[in-house]
């Protein structure tokens, strides 16, 4: 029969591994969209910040092709340099029980978001001399050249939970609730990678709106059990946009354009898992799931002159080809009354091969490691890190023409959490 043992005995190596955990992941994914401070016992409340330094470089292609020409094979051209930039981010949760039946939760976090900048001399950077022309890029007197690509998408979201306990050991919960959700985003394409295109820039404005999240828990104390399904909705923005396309003029377009952008970000799956399998061990689990091969970014002014005066389908700025799928085990071990250690080994699929040229990788291997130490009964602090062997990925522009190839990369993850609990 299997050793009985309480929550009690393991409360400090409980959310040891959640620090570092579920970022930089396929698509725009960052957070991970954890509601793990939801799933704590009493009264919790949590802040965790975390910063994401990315080495991210690789090669344009050498055999470019000039506006208007066919496709052509990629062959290994200059280096692009690091294109990714350090970014970071915060996650706030709070948590309290109404009675031994409800119980309220507030989450805040940023679940997705880009930041990519192109530098030095490649074809993703407009390298001519900077001067006071017309503004096309097919102008050697540009004013846009000396610019590199340059990306970068931020989102914000409010999650608001009830949950209600059921059975006759309250061993089971189901919980929802609604989601705020804020987006925006900029982007300039510089460069003969990008073809036509090269000196196209879009800012899309702030834009809020809602979706919801449901789920269900089942806990068994006796043996620090616990597993949450956790599903959240698409949320459907329609956010203004400006436009800038300097050679629009050659399909007959407007060079620039205010309108409006469908941005829906995808829907998820989260499962969490814990068991503990010693007085002083915890394993734990994550799968998420994000369709992004249903996710596209469709500016209207781009895709209207990629028709080509309607010579063929416009196209989409962004999208994937694949599903992400991620998976994240670990296992916390407290080593001291006050102090528990944990270690963790990921994988995220990515969302397939070729990808964006605004974000070229191809899901990642992780390993990771983190600590937590309660300084009083209720108070505790948590640190940890990760770093991660990312996949080598062709990047692709719209027409399908192979631009860009990234290989051997990585990065790390670090973050702290500071976490009150009161049982």
């Amino acid at each position: 029969m299997r050793a009985t043992f309480h929550l009690k005995t393991l409360a400090v190596a409980i959310a040891t591994l959640s620090i570092a955990s579920m970022s930089n992941a396929a698509g725009l994914d960052r957070s991970g969209q954890d509601i793990t401070a939801f799933l704590q016992d009493g009264t919790y409340a949590e802040a965790v910040y975390t910063y994401i330094d990315a080495d991210v470089s690789g090669y344009d292609n050498a055999n470019t092709p000039p506006p208007g020409a066919p496709n052509r094979e990629y062959a290994r051209g200059n280096n692009t340099g690091d294109i990714s930039e350090s970014y970071d981010f915060f996650r706030y949760g709070v948590k309290a029980d109404i009675n031994d039946t409800l119980s309220v939760g507030v989450l805040y976090d940023e679940p997705f978001g880009a930041a990519a900048k192109y530098s030095g001399s490649n074809d993703f950077v407009d390298n001519r001399p900077a001067g006071t022309g017309t503004g096309s890029v097919l102008d050697p007197t540009s004013p846009r050249a000396g610019e590199g690509t340059n990306v970068e998408v931020r989102s914000n979201s409010i999650t608001a939970i009830l949950g209600a306990k059921l059975g006759a050991n309250k061993n089971f919960q189901v919980y929802g609730g609604p989601v705020a959700q804020r987006v925006q985003a900029d982007v300039k394409l510089r460069g003969t990678a990008y073809s036509l295109a090269n000196g196209y820039t879009s800012n899309v404005n702030p834009d809020q709106d809602y979706g919801y999240i449901a789920g269900v828990a089942y806990s068994k104390p006796e043996i620090a059990l616990k597993a949450a399904l956790t599903y959240r909705s698409e949320i459907e923005h329609k956010a203004d946009i400006s436009e800038s396309y300097p050679n629009a003029f050659i399909v007959g377009s407007p060079v620039s354009r205010n309108g409006k952008i469908e941005i829906n970000t995808p829907k998820s799956v989260n499962f969490d898992f814990q068991t503990g399998v010693s007085p002083t061990m915890l394993a734990t689990a994550k799968v998420r799931w994000v369709p992004w091969s249903d996710f596209t970014l469709t500016p209207p002014l781009y895709t209207e002159v990629s028709t080509v005066g309607g010579t063929r389908p416009g196209l989409d700025l962004v999208e994937y080809d694949d599903d992400q799928w991620q998976v994240e085990l670990g296992l916390a071990k407290r080593i001291a009354p006050a102090l528990a250690v944990s270690g963790t080994v990921g994988w995220d699929s990515g969302a397939g091969d070729p990808t964006t040229s605004l974000g070229p990788v191809d899901g990642y291997y992780s390993v990771g490691l983190g600590a937590k130490y309660n300084f009083t009964e209720n108070w505790a602090v948590s640190a940890g890190g990760k770093y991660l062997w990312f996949g080598d990925a062709k990047g692709q522009i719209p027409t399908g023409q192979i631009v860009s190839d990234f290989q051997d990369n990585d990065g790390y993850v670090a973050g702290v959490k500071i976490s009150y609990q009161a049982k």
